[in-house]
């Protein structure tokens, strides 16, 4: 939250792009505009995993505030948290300003967030600190969208440079989403990204304790991971992803949308060899929770020997769909 050196006298224009995307609405989920779609290919590039993840997650606690905005203040203050410039890991900047997204130390004692729940209010805290930012920008109106967003930004650091440039930032971070159970699927998959992979871990509640080799790891295996996504849409799927093949229509490959699950076998001419499960993302990608040692991720699959070695089938789940 660095204090304004120079505010501009008035208004620039914006860029017609951006007054389109300020002009639109936000959903509750952050993902139902153009602003706050799936993350784009640049922005899997450039944000780190776990920042990425904490930009989600924080970005649902205040409906309406798009995740990429918190996305494109962090590219801003600290490259993610990269930069070494003084403020960003310790002490302040020339401004008073401190940690990955650049809090005053009195902006950050009203408006602070313990982001990962660990008891303390850290603005070094990554976690703490985007958390914090949501915080303060939903004070200011950014979940309102349109001029109120532009306000809240413009309340983060008194200068319509900034906003512009915020703004900027964010369209380049976030690409037009599916709509509907799918894209809610694909954004509650989108949370998880980091979280590490269990054998037997995970279902319709979140993460857990897996089993065997998983029973030490707190996080989701394959089926786990696409059984609490589709939950959050309102589908309830089995538990073990052969089971989930049987449980959808399936979906010949060139009609593919993002939400539909892609299942992988060791014989794809046989269904009772299937071994994993992921969520198409788009652009011949998924999401998906790999295996023991990994974690929740987005990789390519179409082009990917042995993924298109083994690939058997897609399946779209459906509001009658059920399982144990």
């Amino acid at each position: 939250m660095k204090a304004a050196a120079t505010a501009c006298a008035a208004a620039l224009a914006l860029p017609l792009a951006l007054v389109i995307l300020l002009a639109g609405q936000n959903s509750a989920a952050g993902t139902g505009s153009e602003l706050a779609g799936a993350p784009t290919a640049q922005a899997e590039h450039d944000i780190p995993p776990a920042y990425l993840r904490w930009y989600l997650d924080a970005a649902t606690t205040c409906p309406g505030l798009p995740w990429n905005v918190l996305a494109a203040i962090g590219k801003i203050e600290s490259d993610h948290g990269r930069s070494t410039a003084p403020g960003v890991h310790s002490g302040q900047n020339f401004a008073g300003a401190g940690g990955p997204m650049q809090f005053l130390a009195a902006t950050w004692a009203a408006y602070g967030i313990d982001g990962d729940h660990d008891g303390r209010k850290d603005r070094y805290n990554p976690a703490d600190a985007i958390h914090g930012a949501a915080h303060y920008l939903c004070t200011n109106g950014a979940g309102k969208g349109g001029k109120h967003l532009y306000r809240a930004i413009w309340q983060y650091n008194h200068a319509d440079w900034y906003v512009r440039k915020v703004l900027a930032q964010a369209a380049l971070y976030a690409a037009p989403t599916a709509t509907g159970r799918g894209a809610t699927a694909v954004g509650a998959a989108l949370r998880w990204l980091g979280t590490p992979y269990s054998w037997g871990g995970g279902g319709p509640s979140g993460p857990t304790y897996g089993i065997a080799q998983g029973a030490g790891t707190k996080g989701f295996d394959c089926s786990g991971l696409t059984q609490n996504a589709w939950a959050q849409a309102g589908i309830r799927l089995p538990r073990v992803a052969a089971d989930q093949y049987n449980a959808g229509s399936h979906i010949p490959r060139p009609q593919l949308q993002p939400g539909d699950l892609l299942f992988f076998a060791t014989n794809p001419r046989n269904p009772a060899t299937i071994h994993h499960v992921g969520i198409y993302y788009g652009r011949g990608r998924m999401i998906h929770a790999p295996h023991t040692g990994d974690f929740v991720r987005i990789s390519q699959f179409t082009g990917n020997p042995y993924r298109e070695r083994q690939y058997i089938g897609a399946t779209r789940p459906a509001p009658h769909t059920t399982g144990a």
